[in-house]
């Protein structure tokens, strides 16, 4: 069995750059794959790797000048969900674009999962999803507002244009593991919204911890690793991951006459060359080919 551990944490990292080397050493001995961003606000990341592994990269980056505190979420798997292990160095490890925005001064209040059925389904308050818009077709909060984003960076924008329709409403804010939430909530306190709530650990904290038959979630929730979408308990979802635009498809999407795995999918049919569609053939071939082998080939969808 192996580990899954999501993790992000804010904390001020002078020097990303020579945190990088020892990080990726320290991962790459234990087993360990993924992804982890660097930037001066903190680190943020999924990786997934054998106990001891995963283990000893917590370890290591609590140990950090203001890590201490650094929380994680876990989940099993059987695979390895990702081909490698990487770790970036970015300006931000959620990428807002808005200076000033700094969660280490003022968030939201944290909801605990009960506390959050309790606040969203009263008549004075506003539920917001603030995920990009094809990770919330998959599955959302009942009642919940879908800005309908491509990315996190139209959010600010989003907000002010649609602002007035909130006007004496308390905001309710959710996102996958809880990061997003952190600068959105402290955007909105900045731009004068003085009732901000977000739930603590994010829809997986949510997931992991509500029994079904309690929970307001609808759907699946998409995750960025090789499982594509869990649900309740954190089980592995019914969706795949498109080869080529890397939607989540399922299963009815693949049966539709615009679906080739590996190559296109019904949302992606009309965004690609004749020449682009060639090249994932052939990726998609290779991977068959290697997989064949009991080989895992580096071009396949591992997150």
């Amino acid at each position: 069995m192996l580990i899954i551990a999501a993790l992000y944490h804010f904390a001020p990292v002078p020097d990303t750059a020579a945190l990088r080397g020892p990080l990726l050493a320290l991962c790459e001995a234990g087993g360990v794959k993924g992804s982890l961003l660097l930037a001066p606000e903190g680190v943020n990341g999924t990786i997934a790797g054998p106990r001891e592994g995963i283990d000893r990269v917590i370890a290591h980056l609590r140990a950090l000048p203001g890590f201490a505190d650094l929380e994680w979420k876990e989940a099993g798997a059987e695979e390895m969900p990702f081909g490698h292990m990487k770790v970036k160095l970015k300006r931000e490890i959620v990428t807002m674009g808005v200076e000033g925005v700094d969660p280490r001064a003022s968030v939201g209040h944290y909801l605990t999962p009960d506390e959050w059925n309790a606040l969203i389904t009263a008549p004075d308050v506003a539920v917001i999803d603030t995920r990009n818009d094809y990770e919330v077709g998959i599955g959302t909060f009942q009642g919940a507002i879908d800005p309908g984003t491509k990315s996190f960076r139209d959010f600010p924008a989003w907000w002010e244009e649609n602002r007035e329709r909130f006007h004496n409403k308390r905001i309710a804010m959710f996102c996958t593991g809880g990061i997003r939430c952190e600068k959105s909530t402290n955007y909105l306190l900045s731009q004068g919204v003085e009732d901000v709530f977000h739930l603590k650990g994010g829809i997986l904290k949510y997931l992991e911890e509500t029994p079904p038959e309690d929970s307001l979630w609808q759907g699946e929730c998409y995750v960025f690793d090789a499982r594509v979408s869990v649900g309740h308990g954190l089980v592995p979802g019914d969706y795949t991951s498109c080869g080529a635009c890397r939607r989540p498809v399922s299963a009815e999407d693949r049966k539709a006459p615009s679906y080739e795995e590996g190559v296109c999918c019904p949302a992606c049919v009309d965004e690609y060359s004749s020449e682009d569609r060639a090249r994932f053939r052939e990726r998609e071939k290779q991977i068959r080919l290697a997989a064949a082998r009991g080989e895992r080939h580096l071009g396949a969808n591992s997150g």
